[in-house]
């Protein structure tokens, strides 16, 4: 017997900005650009979304994950308003990693919608927080909207047209298909481009590191059902991409991640990788990042949110281990 799933919505309605303006009423929009070290790229992704602000966008948030290069200074100069993570809870010690930061933006942006993009893209189109916001702007039931894109790779000089994802097309995807099927149709499962309510985002625990994606989109189903997310086509993203060392790292939080959300056991065992070095091998252990941080509504600036390492979790905040 086949088996049928629900699938989430390809929203594909016509829109113009004006119309979503008209939409969106007295709710307040916030955009938030995650960044570390991107001194490169931040400030051309500020200046595809800063034309909007005053209109559809309330406000445009770069929140800085400690960078050391000119990212602050870039982003500011390009008319955005930055604040670090730690001024976004400065009773509360960071720990690193971008699920850290996006949860911190929750502090500090005011928005009740919420728009999430990557500071490294490199020519961002400037319909891409238009395009996340449609669906929730349209559709009541939408609490989580999911870009989709081509993603080259680009190698050797020249670009592999559908080469990039490769943690969600060869980890995240075929994961979902078996685990969870559910989610099988989810085009990018791992995209930094998407949007939320803050309902939502509010209500959830946020993942440790890269794993952050992932948990929120795994969060949403199976609080509100496939029915709360829809995914719309953002045409082509490009960004930096990165050595399959450092993807293998964020594959092996994604998988943790996905794992703890399901309810399935992990080792909790760190990943090991064989670097050729001289004429042997050097050994390089990543750890995986096992404490979630609490949903951001239990959390007041007196309160004192538990263990961040791999230690006991304190139960007052839903700070949970993956085991």
């Amino acid at each position: 017997m086949t088996m049928v799933h629900e699938t989430p919505t390809w929203f594909t309605r016509p829109w113009s900005v004006p119309e979503l303006v008209e939409r969106k009423g007295r709710r307040q929009v916030s955009v938030v650009l995650p960044a570390l070290d991107e001194e490169a790229t931040v400030g051309e992704v500020v200046a595809s979304i800063r034309p909007l602000v005053g209109t559809l966008v309330d406000e445009l948030l770069v929140i800085d994950s400690g960078s050391t290069d000119d990212t602050v200074a870039v982003a500011r100069a390009a008319g955005a308003t930055v604040r670090t993570r730690e001024q976004a809870l400065p009773h509360l010690p960071p720990v690193p990693g971008k699920g850290e930061v996006l949860w911190r933006s929750l502090a500090v942006a005011r928005g009740d919608l919420i728009v999430f993009v990557d500071s490294d893209l490199v020519a961002p189109d400037p319909r891409f927080v238009p395009a996340l916001l449609a669906p929730l702007l349209f559709e009541d039931e939408v609490r989580l909207v999911k870009g989709f894109y081509r993603r080259p790779l680009r190698t050797g000089g020249s670009d592999q047209a559908d080469g990039g994802g490769r943690v969600t097309q060869l980890v995240a995807r075929p994961l979902l298909a078996a685990l969870a099927p559910e989610l099988a149709e989810i085009v990018q499962p791992l995209g930094g481009e998407y949007a939320a309510t803050r309902a939502l985002l509010t209500d959830i625990p946020f993942a440790p590191g890269y794993g952050v994606e992932i948990g929120v989109l795994l969060d949403c189903w199976q609080r509100h059902g496939i029915s709360a997310i829809a995914e719309v086509d953002l045409g082509t993203r490009r960004h930096r991409n990165r050595p399959n060392h450092e993807l293998a790292v964020m594959s092996r939080q994604v998988v943790a991640t996905l794992l703890d959300r399901l309810g399935i056991r992990d080792s909790g065992r760190g990943l090991s990788q064989f670097i050729p070095s001289g004429d042997g091998w050097l050994r390089v252990v990543s750890e995986v990042g096992r404490a979630d941080r609490p949903p951001m509504r239990l959390l007041d600036d007196s309160a004192a949110v538990g263990r961040t390492d791999h230690g006991p979790a304190d139960p007052r905040f839903g700070i949970h281990s993956m085991s």
